[in-house]
């Protein structure tokens, strides 16, 4: 299945200035078949090694930081020749060998002609407990297939490229918006991870999907009490798991108490933060003004929490999926929850950051981000419905150029208000506004 970051990994290939490459993201996103797949496609070997399955491999690691040395018991380890340029050497699941990952500074240094890229599910993880060597490597993201990405694997390109070739603000054909519209919805349901995409595009077998979401989320459970304490363990399973609840409220402020009565920040915040370093939830904070630069006035004793696939919401939510079936209801259940989160998700793609939000005078702007030098306030609608309007009220008192409204009604723009449709997120950069 095609995905975007590819071309990204090839931008790093072609840099004479390139650096290791650790790519990052959550289980189960593709980072093992992304690589995997560059490599066969780019270069002439790859030499994959996997630092889970192989207990051994670690031992080399142990004995010398001489990347040439390394590369000499890799060679032999593999039964293959790696050469510098046309051997695309993969340290999958690094974080489970932190020598391996402290090796990658002498990569850097010495032996900058290899081309060196890692991966590993909990790699955020080991990173944020680990004296990593700043500047000696290059980081990639990766998230759950966009919805561009979806729509690509189940055959609509024609609807991508018409999407990607958009640069001015006018309607989209109402046969297009519509089918547009109704692939969103199907989205929603089946997510961004790619071994449930590939199930859904190659079965239509809604069972399926939802098997094999039950097992990532299972998967996801086994790694809190594999990879921390059982107490621990327990905290982050009763955060995780509490996600939809705080969703589910009017106002989706992330509370200690929803969690367990007399659940406390201190209690509580490594097993949040643990889950974040996981990639698992985006974090989103309240800014308590919306000026430049943004981010210095997070308020960091308020935010959101959402999870890293809409997909996996759905199932942990158990809504059923014959939800698709009653026209545009399932963007607007769970009070709009599903659609915030999907917008969270398209806006981390977009920004490579989590947006903020921003409350006055007892209204909520559902979102704030700072692009091309301006604070932009965004209206998250699960419809085509404007009443009762915070972004009508935020733009009454302030002087901002440009506001947001993400909903299911065309391009269009309305004094102030750009009306992006849903399904069109990823390309907002590609307007002249």
């Amino acid at each position: 299945m095609k995905r975007f970051i590819t071309q990204k990994l090839v931008s790093w290939k072609n840099s004479k200035d390139r650096k290791p490459l650790i790519l990052r993201g959550s289980r189960q996103v593709g980072k093992t078949y992304i690589l995997k797949r560059f490599g066969n496609d780019n270069y002439e070997n790859v030499a994959y090694f996997n630092f889970d399955h192989d207990e051994g491999l670690s031992e080399l690691f142990t004995h010398t930081k001489d990347p040439k040395r390394i590369i000499e018991q890799l060679s032999i380890g593999s039964g293959k020749k790696i050469n510098p340029s046309t051997t695309l050497i993969i340290f999958d699941e690094i974080q489970e060998c932190p020598n391996a990952l402290n090796s990658l500074k002498y990569f850097c240094e010495e032996a900058r002609e290899y081309h060196v890229a890692c991966a590993g599910s909990l790699l955020g993880i080991r990173l944020s407990k680990t004296s990593f060597p700043v500047g000696k490597v290059e980081f990639l993201n990766i998230y759950p297939m966009t919805f561009s990405e979806f729509l690509i694997a189940d055959g609509s390109e024609n609807l991508v490229n018409i999407m990607k070739n958009t640069t001015s603000i006018t309607e989209f054909p109402q046969i297009f918006a519509s089918e547009l519209i109704e692939k969103l919805k199907i989205y929603y349901i089946v997510g961004g991870m790619p071994e449930v995409v590939y199930s859904w595009v190659n079965d239509k077998d809604i069972e399926k999907v939802n098997r094999i979401q039950k097992n990532i989320l299972d998967a996801y459970e086994s790694d809190f009490s594999k990879h921390t304490s059982s107490n621990e363990a327990n905290k982050i399973s009763l955060i995780w798991n509490g996600v939809p609840s705080q969703l589910s409220k009017e106002n989706k402020k992330f509370l200690y108490q929803t969690i367990k009565e007399g659940a406390r920040a201190r209690e509580y915040e490594n097993a949040l933060n643990w889950l974040k370093d996981a990639n698992l939830i985006y974090k989103c904070y309240a800014v308590t003004k919306c000026a430049f630069p943004l981010k210095a006035y997070n308020d960091l004793s308020a935010f959101k929490i959402y999870l890293n696939d809409v997909g996996l919401l759905r199932s942990m939510s158990g809504l059923d999926t014959s939800i698709i079936l009653k026209g545009d209801k399932l963007f607007e259940e769970f009070k709009g929850a599903f659609t915030e989160n999907y917008v969270v998700e398209a806006l981390n793609y977009l920004l490579e950051e989590n947006p903020n939000y921003y409350t006055f005078d007892r209204n909520e702007i559902d979102f704030v981000i700072q692009r091309k030098n301006e604070i932009i306030p965004i209206e998250v609608k699960g419809g085509i419905s404007t009443n009762n309007s915070s972004l009508t009220k935020y733009n009454s008192q302030n002087d901002n150029k440009l506001s947001i409204r993400f909903s299911l009604n065309n391009l269009k723009k309305d004094g102030k208000i750009l009306n992006i449709p849903l399904y069109f997120i990823e390309y907002i950069d590609n307007l002249d506004i």
